[in-house]
């Protein structure tokens, strides 16, 4: 039963995101390592605003280990949690230095070993640098329309990952992890899902459907932070 929604679903998640893309801005594995680190309980909006000066001062993982650690508290201030998610970047690009050459390594396992980086964090990593289909990675988004899809249920994200891995193909793993978290932060968001917006409509088991856009609300195209188009369903259709 699953599988066969799943099939349908892939599908209907390309057309409106034929060509997803990690919203954390970055142009190599450590820029997103620390990218992810930053976004915890942050908007990647507010950490992609940052991100661009500390890279600039901190070009390399080295760089990270032996900087002042108040001046990294200083720049990334404004994603919160400031202090606790210094000593993680720090420490991660520590164990990056003394253990893996200073790059960022390519498996699960490795990647686990540098603090502030879960399974999550990990399967971003791998899938959006590395092309790794490591797992499916399940933040609030993930859970939120895995319940709503009624593929898993709970809020426990281990479990949800280990329900969702049974079902959708390995292939797909990377692309239905952007593709759903794409899904829903920017469509089947948490309080009032644009359902007249969505390709899924018409196979989408979610009881509190929303079919009509506020009457003040005009229909014009949107993008998503990084650029990209949202490939949405036309009200009439």
């Amino acid at each position: 039963m699953k599988s066969k929604f799943i099939e349908k679903l892939l599908p209907l998640l390309r057309k409106h995101w034929p060509h997803p893309l990690c919203e954390v801005n970055h142009k190599n594995a450590l820029q997103l390592m620390v990218g992810v680190i930053m976004s915890a309980q942050s908007t990647d909006k507010t950490v992609n605003e940052i991100t661009p000066a500390l890279f600039k001062r901190y070009p390399t993982a080295k760089a990270f280990a032996q900087a002042n650690p108040l001046d990294i508290e200083k720049m990334i201030y404004r994603c919160g949690f400031f202090r606790a998610k210094t000593r993680s970047i720090m420490g991660a690009c520590r164990v990056l230095v003394e253990k893996f050459g200073g790059e960022v390594p390519k498996t699960m396992e490795q990647l686990l070993e540098l603090p502030g980086i879960g399974r999550k964090s990990a399967n971003v990593i791998l899938g959006a640098i590395y092309g790794i289909a490591s797992g499916i990675v399940v933040d609030t988004h993930m859970i939120r329309l895995s319940n709503r899809f009624q593929l898993a249920k709970g809020e426990d994200a281990v479990k949800i990952e280990q329900e969702l891995i049974k079902v959708v193909p390995q292939k797909d793993w990377v692309f239905f992890s952007q593709s759903m978290v794409l899904h829903g932060r920017y469509i089947c968001v948490a309080k009032t899902p644009r359902c007249w917006e969505c390709h899924l409509i018409k196979i989408c088991p979610y009881s509190d459907k929303v079919l009509s856009p506020k009457l003040n609300e005009k229909e014009e195209p949107r993008k998503t932070i990084t650029g990209l188009p949202m490939l949405t369903r036309k009200h009439s259709q």
